[in-house]
């Protein structure tokens, strides 16, 4: 018997730009003339049914007048077309029009979009470039940074996927006009969580200018999305791999990524975060590490922002509870939770340990109370 050592230590740079404008589709265009996939001419642009009309053909046309080549795949859009099923329909398409090795994806639209684009792109032909031009808020504060991709399964969202990280993202605030209010409310909760666990003064900013944004003002806009981004990339660059420090970016996803579930997605992510952010800082006042008085202001900018703060009433609740273990942050069976310490920070329970166990009595309770 004998034993081959094959030793594959790796250095690898995945470093990229966050590009933050607006129209940016010229940018983009000079930027894959300077080499942002090096020679590649071939180009998957995928993107959703609302996305297509609205921006994905006119930055086609941009990139075709440019001289590279290019087809569209579009997918239905919304949460319920984020799965395996789509990813493989986009797959044999791409196969049966001749892409191969030599290709980049560019994804255009929002977090389902990038989620489900960025996954293709780590598995077709065992890896090609891909590029995120973000269309929404949510993206925006969300899936355009951090290299985290995936689809969803009948039992829960975001269990199958990998960290796969893309070669630059364009964040086009032009494309917020375009958004119905309730698309750019659902944006808000991706926003209020990162002030929640990082920044006090950015909660404050929220409190005081949540009109002037939704007014699509330049200046609080472009403050929002250069702080979402600063915050994220602050946690990300840390803890790439969510080996610890990652999960603070769970808080009020434990409970609103069961909600949102339970739901059939009748509620968008951002209100069902929402929901999750006011179970989160009810037990965390419960637990003492915020003050009412903190927990009902993290409440009161929820609602200020038109989200949901309650559990609608044709949810059930059994059946809610029952979906908590869907969480990627169970352990041997028990729930966990990231908690906020006040407003701007969150508990560290032990050395990089964000989560807490949490009996399923007392979660229960707390939806209840919702």
């Amino acid at each position: 018997m004998s034993t081959f050592n094959v030793e594959l230590k790796k250095v690898v740079d995945d470093s990229y730009e966050i590009e933050i404008g607006y129209d940016l589709k010229n940018k983009l265009v000079s930027d894959l003339e300077k080499g942002l996939i090096g020679n590649i001419k071939k180009i998957a642009v995928i993107t959703d049914s609302n996305v297509r009309d609205l921006y994905a053909k006119e930055i086609c046309e941009a990139i075709v007048d440019a001289g590279y080549s290019l087809d569209l795949f579009v997918f239905a859009a919304g949460e319920k077309s984020k799965t395996r099923e789509t990813k493989a329909k986009i797959e044999d398409a791409m196969l049966e029009k001749g892409y191969r090795r030599d290709c980049a994806i560019l994804a255009i639209g929002g977090g389902v979009v990038s989620d489900l684009a960025g996954f293709l792109a780590g598995t077709f032909a065992r890896g090609v470039p891909f590029i995120n031009y973000s269309t929404t808020l949510l993206s925006a504060a969300d899936a355009s940074v951090g290299g985290k991709t995936a689809v969803d399964t009948p039992l829960a969202t975001n269990l199958i996927g990998l960290f796969n990280q893309p070669r630059k993202v364009y964040i086009d605030i032009e494309t917020w006009k375009s958004l119905p209010q309730r698309e750019l409310h659902s944006g808000m909760a991706e926003t209020i969580k990162h002030a929640c666990i990082r920044s006090n003064e950015m909660f404050l900013f929220l409190e005081q200018n949540m009109e002037d944004i939704y007014a699509l003002k330049k200046f609080p806009c472009e403050y929002i999305t250069e702080n979402n981004c600063q915050i994220k990339y602050q946690v990300v660059m840390k803890d790439e791999l969510e080996s610890g420090l990652r999960e603070i970016l769970n808080l009020g996803h434990t409970v609103g990524r069961a909600i949102e579930t339970v739901s059939d997605y009748r509620l968008l992510h951002g209100e069902a975060v929402s929901i999750g952010l006011a179970a989160e800082v009810l037990l965390a006042a419960r637990l003492g590490y915020m003050s009412e008085e903190e927990a009902d202001r993290v409440i009161a900018l929820c609602q200020k922002a038109g989200l949901p703060t309650r559990i609608p009433e044709y949810i059930d609740r059994e059946a809610l509870v029952r979906k908590l273990y869907t969480d990627k942050k169970v352990r041997d069976g028990k729930l966990r939770f990231v908690l906020q310490k006040g407003i701007g920070d969150v508990v560290e329970f032990g050395p990089n340990v964000y989560s807490t166990p949490i009996e399923e009595s007392v979660a229960r309770e707390i939806i209840m109370e919702l």
